[in-house]
């Protein structure tokens, strides 16, 4: 189970460069087509202006370019994610690898004479050539095969006449040849694929109400771990979230399909898959966590409540705005993992209760305030239901509050303010003291000091590193720099900080450069 854990969060992070990107196109292509659509502009008369127009369609074609491509995205980033070092070749490779294996295809498909017995949508055109529609899974599976070939042959010595391609050259020859067979094997084994992952779609869609509170409390209790990012990028990106012709052509995956709708002209209504594998999200990241923080305020003690009040303050609005909730989160997870459960199940009735409403808010990344504007308010009640919301979020918010309120006075949970020793209060309270000097160097003497570290990596909020030896790792010192959390799962480790973690990782990577 620990080298599962070691290999999970290996993979899981490797997942967080192109989900990265996703907001950002998200953002483009939400405003550029909400303004843009004929029936928005038909209600505003305001938005008819040619330049307004030029300015949002152009917003929306570029957001929308991001969505149709991104299973090379993926192959790239995960390569990129995964690869040890000279992580630039591992990611050239990876796009390289991806053209061979859908260019081996399309030959494969006219060779065979058979593309009009594949399923309907099941062929269709990838930066323009003709292959097997593998989506978001074809590019896992390169960027994966790429890491493997270049971990094993980056620094490949080859002899003296071929000197020139050893090393990283060597990476985008031996992936590119490997790409051919990866072909062969997709075109045979694929179509069985793609009926399996339609026939585990139906199966999910059969379970009703009770398979969608299943994925909201699996989604949930994964969260701690970071190992969430692979449970529900499947639902969205893939056909377990659903299929959808749209334009004539075949969508997989529940936001790829809400992002196709919303860049289709003449959609009445948003796919029901997004009320299952999304909307949910919004009603426990805007108002249920909001509530509990309300909650931890009011059981502090008295003379602590002005020192956490920032903390709290500040968590409870990033749930809100963007969707980012590990930094409340893990306030109590360590202290009252009983909350953290309680916490789970509301949000696994959540995302149920967005399913029966029929509420299909769709997302970049989570369900913040944001997306909330963009993707459910801009768009219409008659497309989203979104009025439900807000409804369902005032009675969360106190389901929430006065839940949290009786467990912590029932069994006198030690959370934050009802104790003297808050983790981040040395660091946080004394701006001359050391620690504060030289941020990330205390971090690395943390985490056992720069021999200690294999590997660094990042996602929203953690930390995610490899060390060579976790005895070496000190919670005490990580604490004083104001870690929120801190997992240790063999040579696992993963260090909660916030949403201003990907700044950390990077001056600490500079230091370990130097």
């Amino acid at each position: 189970m620990v080298k599962g854990f070691e290999q999970a969060q290996k993979f899981g992070r490797s997942f967080m460069l192109p989900i990265a990107i996703l907001p950002a196109a998200g953002l483009l292509l939400g405003i550029g087509g909400s303004l843009s659509n004929p029936e928005t502009v038909k209600a505003y008369s305001f938005l008819d202006i040619f330049f307004l127009q030029s300015v949002f369609k152009i917003m929306s074609a570029s957001g929308s370019i991001i969505f149709s491509n991104l299973a090379p995205i993926f192959s790239i980033g995960i390569a990129v994610g995964l690869a040890k070092s000279d992580k630039g070749t591992a990611g050239i490779a990876a796009f390289i690898g991806y053209l061979v294996m859908n260019a081996t295809i399309g030959v494969l498909i006219d060779m065979s004479g058979k593309a009009e017995s594949f399923s309907s949508g099941s062929v269709g055109l990838i930066l323009g050539i003709k292959t097997l529609e593998t989506g978001v899974f074809g590019g896992i599976i390169v960027g994966i095969l790429t890491y493997y070939l270049h971990n094993r042959f980056n620094r490949v010595d080859l002899p003296k006449v071929l000197g020139f391609f050893s090393g990283s050259r060597f990476v985008p020859i031996v992936v590119s040849f490997s790409s051919i067979f990866l072909a062969v094997i997709m075109f045979i084994f694929w179509p069985f694929v793609q009926n399996g992952i339609n026939k585990v779609g139906g199966l999910v869609d059969s379970t009703g109400y009770i398979g969608t509170f299943i994925y909201g409390i699996s989604l949930r209790m994964l969260g701690p771990f970071g190992l969430h990012h692979i449970f529900y990028l499947p639902f969205w990106t893939t056909g377990l979230g659903g299929s959808v012709i749209i334009d004539g052509k075949l969508i997989e995956g529940t936001q790829n399909i809400f992002f196709a709708e919303l860049a289709a002209q003449g959609t009445n209504r948003f796919f029901i898959g997004t009320s299952r594998f999304m909307s949910g999200r919004f009603i426990t990241m805007m108002f249920g966590l909001p509530g509990a923080a309300l909650a931890l305020y009011y059981t502090a003690k008295r003379e602590e409540r002005t020192k956490i009040f920032g903390l709290l303050m500040s968590s409870a609005l990033t749930s809100f705005l963007t969707g980012i909730t590990e930094p409340l989160e893990f306030s109590f997870l360590f202290v009252a993992p009983i909350l953290y459960v309680v916490h789970a199940t509301f949000d696994g009735v959540a995302f149920m209760l967005a399913h029966i409403l029929q509420i299909t808010i769709g997302q970049t990344f989570s369900g913040g305030f944001i997306d909330f504007i963009l993707f459910g308010i801009l768009q219409g009640n008659s497309k989203t239901n979104w009025l439900l919301v807000p409804a369902v979020g005032i009675v969360w918010f106190f389901l929430y509050y006065f839940t949290f309120l009786f467990l912590i006075n029932k069994f006198d949970f030690k959370t934050p303010g009802r104790t003297q020793d808050l983790n981040s209060k040395d660091f946080s309270n004394s701006k001359n003291s050391e620690f504060e000097k030289n941020y990330a160097t205390k971090v690395v003497i943390g985490l056992g000091g720069a021999s200690n570290i294999v590997e660094l990596d990042c996602c929203a909020t953690r930390l995610r590193i490899t060390v060579r030896d976790a005895l070496k790792v000190s919670e005490k010192i990580l604490k004083k720099t104001g870690a929120k959390g801190i997992i240790i799962k063999g040579n696992g480790v993963q260090v909660v900080y916030g949403p201003g973690v990907s700044v950390l990782k990077n001056e600490i990577e500079e230091l370990l450069d130097n």
